[in-house]
């Protein structure tokens, strides 16, 4: 039986003058209403440049298929939540655990305001979940949270902070996959980032005294 091979998501080609990157952020926005309304069952490049008021063949200059609107849409939020997680996790202004408690209730609060489209686009994920793209990005959000485990477990095996990086994030992408499924308040939400920000802090510092 033939494996079936991943869908290709690169971009066509890259907008370069002003006219056509608009054109990209207009079809971009129109997919971001049509994943909203219709879900990704339902979802088509047809519907999209319908919203977009463009002919499929000038969206197919840029995205080849739906997979490729969709991860692009993916590939945003995700470098959205990896520059917010940057941002915190490097403020060597704050303690180190308190730059982890706050990464998490960052997150967390992310996940919950924008709780349907998070919900729309975790339904689209197994549509381009096997590509390399998917697999890159999803290290290069790993990647962040390594370098601040560099700096908080200086000490401890190079094996063990990459663990605790993998599990930080695994665990952050579950809770807030649950969170943007279930309607919380944000109290709860941020009670929620509480318990989970102190885990964290306790797994690191039982690495810190392991040895």
């Amino acid at each position: 039986m033939k494996t079936q091979k991943p869908p290709v998501i690169s971009v066509r080609k890259r907008p370069l003058q002003a006219r056509s990157t608009q054109l990209v952020a207009d079809i971009l926005e129109a997919a971001v209403r049509v994943l909203a309304s219709d879900g990704a069952r339902h979802f088509t490049t047809a519907r999209v440049a319908e919203k977009a008021g463009v002919s499929v063949g000038s969206l197919y200059q840029y995205f080849p298929n739906k997979e490729a609107i969709l991860f692009r849409l993916q590939a945003d939020e995700w470098q959205e939540t990896r520059e917010l997680l940057e941002r915190i996790l490097a403020d060597s202004t704050r303690p180190q655990f308190e730059r982890l408690r706050g990464a998490v209730q960052a997150f967390f609060l992310t996940e919950w305001q924008e709780s349907e489209f998070r919900v729309a686009l975790d339904d689209a994920t197994p549509l381009y979940r096997d590509t390399p793209e998917a697999h890159e990005n999803w290290k290069a959000c790993t990647r962040c949270v390594l370098v601040f485990m560099n700096e908080a477990l200086p000490q401890a095996p190079v094996e063990d902070r990459a663990f605790a990086a993998d599990m930080v994030m695994t665990v952050m992408s579950a809770v807030g996959e649950r969170i943007s499924e279930q309607a919380r308040s944000e109290s709860e939400v941020k009670a929620m980032a509480v318990a989970i920000g102190e885990m964290f802090c306790a797994y690191l510092e039982g690495i810190k005294y392991r040895r």
